[in-house]
């Protein structure tokens, strides 16, 4: 049976340029290559999730402008529900401009109206069922309202936990699950060492915690003990969205009822394909590539 995952955050347009070295001066560069592709933590998630199998809704603010009709054709090519994401008149949909050089690092500006309610009620008065929760916390009240209501109906809510963490306390104590990237979990517990910012997170959460740190691989605590899974090897291409990626597989393994380590394995698989791939999400494998990759790099 096919799961179905409420994804709740940021949804954007990316204006993607590749360059062989990061712009430093005040002056014309040309691109070696450019995409426009749909991103946002929240969105990347969801397309992760139908391409590898779930089902998938989005709750999500945009505004009633070009670029937020962008964002919704993009998201329902890609057979993602929209019925949940709300364009409010007056406002401005988020979009950024995107630099990737040839070692697949990527510089990020992005501009988000910060006139836009902040309130998520439409999403705790949803009639649907699913069978996880996913949530960023670029949108605080959206994660809190997607927590509250994962655990109202007793199913995984899963934080994704990106920078900024302010006033997200209580949207992570009602999570099940906690996927810290590296940058959030030393936000968190102001330490630079990640086990140790790990037990200073389970300590204060007591849910499943790990830490995400891209060619380094995922942390996370099982029966009181730290493990440790390495990334799969790889050439990067483009890591643009691949944390997103990571975290929608992540909530889609969970939803499977897979254990801790499938889970690491499966988004630790997914985000590895996409860094191969240019074009941000436009990268993100599909479930039977993904699994072909595991078993040919076990």
């Amino acid at each position: 049976m096919t799961s179905n995952i409420l994804s709740v955050g940021v949804a954007v347009i990316d204006f993607v340029m590749n360059v062989d070295e990061m712009p430093r001066r005040a002056e014309k560069y040309r691109a070696n290559d450019a995409a426009i592709v749909g991103g946002g933590c929240g969105a990347n998630a969801a397309v992760a999730i139908t391409r590898l199998g779930g089902d998938c809704t989005l709750g999500a603010r945009l505004g009633d402008d070009f670029i937020g009709d962008m964002i919704i054709s993009g998201l329902e090519k890609e057979g993602v529900d929209c019925g949940l994401t709300r364009q409010f008149d007056g406002c401005r949909s988020s979009f950024s401009s995107i630099f990737i050089d040839k070692f697949g690092e990527r510089q990020i500006v992005n501009y988000r109206d910060f006139d836009f309610p902040t309130k998520a009620n439409w999403l705790e008065n949803t009639s649907l069922n699913f069978d996880a929760i996913l949530a960023d916390t670029r949108w605080q009240e959206g994660a809190e309202v997607a927590m509250s209501l994962a655990k109202r109906n007793d199913i995984p809510g899963i934080i994704d936990g990106e920078p900024p963490l302010h006033g997200t306390d209580e949207a992570m104590m009602a999570a099940s699950h906690v996927a810290f990237s590296a940058e959030g979990l030393r936000a968190y517990a102001s330490k630079d060492d990640l086990e140790a910012g790990l037990k200073f997170a389970k300590q204060r959460l007591n849910n499943f915690i790990c830490v995400t740190d891209g060619s380094n691989g995922v942390w996370w605590i099982e029966d009181a003990g730290v493990e440790h899974m390495p990334a799969f090897s790889i050439t990067p291409v483009d890591t643009l969205g691949a944390g997103d990626i990571w975290h929608g597989a992540f909530a889609l393994a969970v939803s499977e009822k897979k254990s801790a380590q499938q889970a690491i394995e499966f988004s630790n698989a997914a985000a590895a394909l996409k860094c191969t791939r240019h074009g941000g999400r436009e990268g993100t494998p599909s479930r039977n590539e993904t699994e072909t990759f595991i078993r040919k790099n076990k």
